[in-house]
């Protein structure tokens, strides 16, 4: 028989049993190819990861190479995932950076004792900038009206290693009632460069939050999304919703009552948006084995 020990931590969030969970295997190398997309349907979290510990002076060269999986595919990146994932590692070391080997390349996370015991920061690749979508498309597949959407910048496709269309939304009250068809999402997506949809309002429930946030996919709504945050923070940055280097603060999750905080920022350079930046606390809640013959 083989064990697998995995740790559950919640991400975004000071408080067990809100932000977002994720699962991580502390040392997948046993794994068969098959068993990684198995044991991610078999926690059925929105993401579970896997280390693959190597030695000592690879792992200092290239980051501790970690592999992503949701419920039905394995993903290059995902951002609560990644800090989860990091924190993990981070243990009781204290270490003040974990460096990550992803799919999409080398992805550190910063740890700041001064913002919270279990605070963790991750520097995003630089953003890719697509699509611009027109508002009469997007509505089609949820119950907003052209008009609920901002027309004053654009809804456009970002990626910092996942591609997310940034849906501005014009009101708290149209946000927190959205209804959203994932089936004809995914159908408009197919001739698109937005694998995802990330509706946003600079209208908040909480007075110390910046934007309130929702995204919707195959697995439900999630509470917290990290590389969505990413994408938000440059596109905030690019289309002078924020200042270059501001700090904004992300609320999601509330509807689906897994309340999440999310730190965001992102800097300019010329014309380039760089330096984006996601960040926030982690909880652990769980510890166990799973025995596999």
């Amino acid at each position: 028989m083989r064990n697998f020990a995995y740790t559950v931590v919640d991400v975004f969030t000071d408080r067990a049993l809100e932000g977002n969970a994720v699962a991580v295997f502390t040392d997948a190398r046993a794994l068969r190819e098959e068993e990684f997309q198995r044991l991610a349907r078999e926690t059925n979290l929105s993401e579970t990861t896997f280390i693959l510990p190597r030695e000592a002076a690879i792992e200092r060269e290239h980051g501790v190479k970690v592999r992503i999986f949701t419920v039905a595919e394995e993903l290059p990146f995902a951002g609560h995932p990644t800090l989860g994932t990091a924190s993990v590692i981070r243990g009781g070391t204290g270490a003040s950076c974990v460096e990550l080997d992803l799919l999409v390349g080398k992805i550190p996370v910063e740890f700041a004792c001064e913002l919270g015991p279990s605070f963790g920061t991750m520097r995003q690749r630089d953003p890719e900038f697509g699509q611009i979508h027109r508002r009469e498309d997007i509505a089609r597949f949820t119950n907003l009206r052209s008009e609920d959407l901002r027309d004053d910048v654009p809804i456009q496709t970002v990626s910092t290693g996942m591609a997310f269309a940034i849906v501005p939304v014009k009101t708290l009250a149209a946000l927190q009632n959205l209804r959203f068809d994932y089936p004809r999402s995914f159908e408009y997506s197919q001739g698109t460069d937005a694998k995802l949809f990330f509706f946003v309002s600079t209208e908040t429930v909480n007075a110390q939050a910046d934007v309130h946030a929702r995204m919707i996919f195959y697995n439900g709504e999630d509470p917290a999304t990290g590389s969505a945050s990413g994408c938000c923070a440059a596109w905030l940055v690019k289309h002078g919703v924020a200042k270059p280097g501001q700090r904004v603060v992300i609320e999601q999750g509330l509807e689906c009552r897994r309340p999440s905080r999310i730190v965001v920022s992102a800097d300019r350079d010329g014309d380039a948006i760089v330096d984006v930046r996601v960040g926030g606390s982690v909880v652990e809640v769980a510890r166990g084995t799973f025995t596999l013959s």
